[in-house]
């Protein structure tokens, strides 16, 4: 075990007396000492009942006989963080948080860890974490929360918020109905309550093997989450004693499912970003190419909000991922999890309870999964769309480009009632190096959506999506325009072709024009010169490859 490093011979003896002063005994020394990295906080609704999370993974570690420690790790909420400065820290706090981990875990020779998490970029963090270090592992996902209610209506924070936002601007809705809603859309703790990123993570999780069975989708306020927390811990000690590191869960295999499952549930464009940098931590190639080669080969077989109208308790009372990934049996391939079942195993002997909410190959929502990506002459390494949340109309689209080099330039056109039918709403500069951060664009999105726009306009952006967004909207864009990409070489009214089943996304511009564009296109100063922005700024790769941090050359 690690940690012997840490409490045995007599040259530990100062270690041991600090030990010690924490309230360890002498024959916990002796067995595995498990960290605990709680996500916990106040701020956020899906962190706020990790509290009593953190016991049941303690008397679980205790019953295994392991030594539990609880240390912290910071989150922010992307709701909140949403639409101003904050945003731009949303996805760098993913690499603070892997740093965060490993510095615990190496700094006391953790022999393993429980990874207690919920929102967007807490839980990549954490597997990232996991991937690097190669200890003992298990994720825990703390649970959606339950849906909204108002009237007969069950809410989300997407549609009855931020599309709210855009129903008030149309004058569709009064202030009044917008207070009950922003007041009902999120009833209690939890991650919100559709397939948005923090939920799609979760699933994403539990297919790669790195979760508990059940995971992902039992809610946070129920005794079976808390049964769920206190088997994780239990069993991490059991991983510890047989040898058994997260990469040896997290192999090719195991990602390539992960990628099948979150395109059968139509999740979040972030996993593009996420996937990729957890792979990238755990040794594993992972082009974004692999994305639309398998998202073509897997169907669409449950159909959550925000394109669709189920949520997350829909999905556990159908049985879950297990469910999930019985549909898809067929096509996974053998990958152990922590579980202690090979995944093929889990999916042969579970079953669908509800087969609307998860339907069947021959039923599904759609033929192909809930990504793909789209290349050509505007984003010649790519760029991502959520296919299953674009209107049938709009997968063929041509339109003009209306060009903002900020969301907030985009978000003040969209509300002020600029935008017309035809246009593609440009937002650039947004990109990792740009940004910096990559900031999600939800608010304009959900403005376009609420506004009754999605069928006739589409946004771009090297920037990111919320998994909250629905409609005609790419992002990813890369290179980006930070970087001489050709979205910052767009001029207002440029022609703009859109073809999703093609996998297209190009300028109609002659190349004789973009060359003259291009040869006098000069790079524009750093938004933020100082703090861990500017930092970040420096060494960030790629949406394309993850937006990973490399070390500085």
């Amino acid at each position: 075990m690690r940690s012997r490093e840490v409490t045995q011979g007599v040259p530990a003896a100062p270690r041991r007396s600090l030990m010690f002063a924490t309230g360890m005994t002498r024959s916990q020394m002796d067995g595995p000492i498990v960290g605990i990295a709680s996500s916990f906080t106040d701020l956020i609704p899906g962190h706020v009942g990790m509290r009593e999370l953190e016991r049941s993974i303690e008397h679980g570690i205790c019953t295994g006989g392991g030594a539990p420690r609880v240390f912290g790790v910071p989150a922010i909420c992307d709701g909140i963080a949403m639409g101003h400065v904050g945003m731009g820290f949303s996805l760098p706090s993913r690499e603070v948080i892997a740093d965060s981990v490993e510095c615990v875990a190496e700094g006391h020779q953790l022999d393993g860890l429980i990874l207690l998490t919920n929102c967007d970029k807490i839980t990549p963090g954490m597997l990232m974490a996991a991937g690097r270090l190669d200890i003992p592992c298990i994720v825990v996902t703390a649970g959606p929360m339950f849906a909204g209610v108002h009237g007969q209506r069950r809410l989300d924070l997407v549609r009855d918020t931020f599309e709210a936002v855009g129903k008030h601007a149309a004058g569709e809705i009064g202030d009044e109905e917008l207070l009950c809603l922003e007041e009902n859309a999120c009833p209690g703790a939890g991650s919100c309550s559709g397939m948005f990123t923090a939920n799609t993570m979760a699933c994403v999780t539990e297919a790669l093997g790195m979760s508990i069975q059940g995971c992902a989708s039992a809610a946070a306020v129920s005794g079976k989450k808390k049964r769920i927390a206190f088997d994780s811990g239990k069993r991490l000690v059991e991983l510890i004693h047989e040898g058994l590191t997260a990469r040896h869960f997290m192999g090719p295999a195991a990602f390539r499912n992960a990628i099948r499952v979150d395109m059968a549930l139509g999740g979040s464009t972030n996993t593009a970003l996420h996937i990729p940098a957890i792979a990238h931590e755990a040794g594993v190639p992972l082009p974004l190419d692999a994305f639309d080669e398998i998202s073509r080969a897997t169907p669409h077989v449950a159909s959550m909000r925000p394109g669709g109208d189920h949520f997350m308790e829909d999905l556990e009372r159908a049985g879950g991922i297990s469910a999930v990934l019985s549909v898809l049996k067929e096509d996974l391939e053998s990958a152990p999890t922590v579980t202690g079942m090979d995944v093929t195993q889990i999916a042969a002997e579970s079953e669908v309870i509800d087969p609307e909410v998860v339907r069947t190959r021959e039923t599904a929502y759609h033929d192909e999964g809930g990504l793909a990506v789209l290349k050509g002459s505007l984003a010649p390494e790519g760029s991502v769309v959520k296919q299953t949340a674009v209107p049938p109309e709009m997968r063929h689209f041509e339109g003009k480009a209306r060009v903002y080099d900020s969301e907030e330039s985009a978000m003040k056109a969209i509300l002020d009632k600029q935008i017309n039918p035809g246009d593609v709403v440009i937002v650039r500069y947004e990109g990792p190096t740009g940004g910096p951060g990559m900031r999600e664009m939800l608010g304009p999105t959900a403005a376009i959506a609420g506004m009754g726009l999605s069928s006739s306009v589409a946004l771009i952006t090297d920037g990111r999506f919320s998994g909250g967004t629905r409609g005609p909207c790419i992002g990813h864009v890369s290179p980006e325009a930070a970087d001489g990409g050709p979205i910052g070489l767009l001029q207002e009214g440029d022609r703009i072709l859109i073809d999703i089943s093609e996998r297209k996304l190009d300028l109609l511009v002659p190349e004789d024009e973009l060359k003259r564009r291009r040869d006098a296109w000069q790079p524009r100063p750093p938004k933020v010169t100082k703090g861990y922005l500017a930092r970040y700024a420096s060494l960030v790769s790629s949406a394309s490859t993850g937006a990973v941090v490399s070390p500085a050359t």
